[in-house]
């Protein structure tokens, strides 16, 4: 492969990365690279971000979450009660091991299921709310989302201040969920259910990995420092499945930096400073919410917060934001990218009912930040 594919093919799958790299390798032609820039990460965040990161990856390992929704498909008796289930737990598991890890987990589970009793007809409805219902349940929680990790350590939110920003509207996105499912037209399973796959895995093996995310929820809270949890993270997953090491998105580690480097290098500008100050500053919620449709939420909240006090309100606003098109969220394309991996001929099908669906909740959800703010 040449030099120039290897490069279109790290675009494509990296498209995000690839971008905050030029803008940052471009910010620093206006800005020459000092000892500055050494202030510019926020190193707390990029810590937790690769701590939650193995975590997730070490429950993953050992079949926790599959477990659990095999266990609670098990006892559906129709289909409605099946897709609220499905819903329930993408909402719900985003909350702790964040949406786009709950979408790799569950959305596959669900296509094999619905492709199990024969209703493949339903699957792609269920899939999109699958989507919403993990990108707006990971909001309830500091952990739950890359944007509430950063901006809750940037800002120092106190859990309050978070809960007031995010919670009204977590509680507001599981109603209207329940509201849409229960009108969904119901019918009868066949006798076709998903088999338990071996033994669960023993509480001495999980412990390790509760224990480390207590120690990350400690952080989170300001408890304690992120340097010695950061190294207690690292010896143990190197001790008990140094695998672990291999399912880390060093990208998105890497997106953050050059984000951080390019927000950095425009507070040194004083004219687009200035500007951008006076475009955020009073309309965060508008802002977050238009930014994260065009570069998706999480460096949506990494730039605007270089350029408000209004956490609370960015917070909100990015949460919300992603919602809309498919880039809003970028968790959003691991469901199109299973569903069209599937389906290969009902993309389109596909686009039209995520941008109809998210639309309606983004609108819902909007008039209703309004309201309250």
């Amino acid at each position: 492969m040449t030099l120039l594919n290897q490069v279109k093919t790290l675009f494509r799958r990296e498209t995000v990365f690839c971008v905050s790299l030029v803008l940052a390798v471009l910010s620093a032609l206006a800005v020459r690279p000092d000892a500055a820039y050494l202030s510019y990460p926020d190193y707390r965040t990029l810590a937790l971000l690769f701590c939650l990161m193995l975590i997730v990856a070490g429950f993953r390992s050992l079949g926790v979450f599959e477990r659990l929704g095999r266990a609670l498909l098990r006892r559906a008796g129709s289909l409605r009660e099946l897709s609220i289930a499905l819903v329930l737990l993408c909402f719900f598991c985003s909350m702790v091991i964040t949406n786009d890890v709950t979408l790799i987990t569950f959305v596959p589970f669900t296509l094999l299921v619905f492709r199990m009793i024969r209703r493949e007809g339903r699957v792609l409805t269920l899939v999109v709310l699958e989507t919403i219902a993990a990108n707006l349940g990971s909001m309830a929680t500091p952990i739950g989302n890359p944007q509430n990790l950063y901006l809750c350590s940037a800002a120092g939110l106190t859990m309050a201040q978070f809960a007031r920003a995010v919670l009204p509207y977590a509680g507001l996105s599981l109603v209207l969920l329940l509201a849409v499912l229960l009108l969904q037209r119901d019918e009868p399973l066949g006798e076709e259910r998903p088999e338990e796959e071996g033994e669960a895995a023993p509480l001495s093996a999980l412990a390790p990995y509760l224990l480390l995310l207590a120690l990350c929820l400690l952080v989170v809270f300001r408890v304690v420092g992120f340097v010695p949890v950061l190294l207690c993270v690292a010896a143990v997953v190197l001790a008990v499945n140094r695998r672990l090491f291999r399912s880390v998105d060093y990208f998105l580690l890497l997106t953050f930096l050059c984000f951080f480097i390019f927000i950095g290098n425009l507070k040194r500008i004083p004219a687009l400073n200035d500007l951008l100050l006076s475009l955020v500053g009073g309309h965060e919620l508008l802002a977050g919410i238009l930014a994260s449709q065009v570069i998706s939420n999480v460096p949506a909240a990494i730039l605007l917060s270089g350029f408000t006090q209004n956490f609370a309100a960015l917070l909100t606003a990015v949460n919300l934001g992603g919602l809309g098109t498919l880039v809003a969220s970028l968790a959003s394309l691991i469901t199109f990218k299973f569903y069209a991996a599937q389906y290969p001929d009902h993309k389109g099908r596909f686009l039209r009912s995520f941008t109809l669906w998210n639309a309606a909740f983004l609108l819902l959800l909007t008039a209703a930040a309004l309201l309250l703010g």
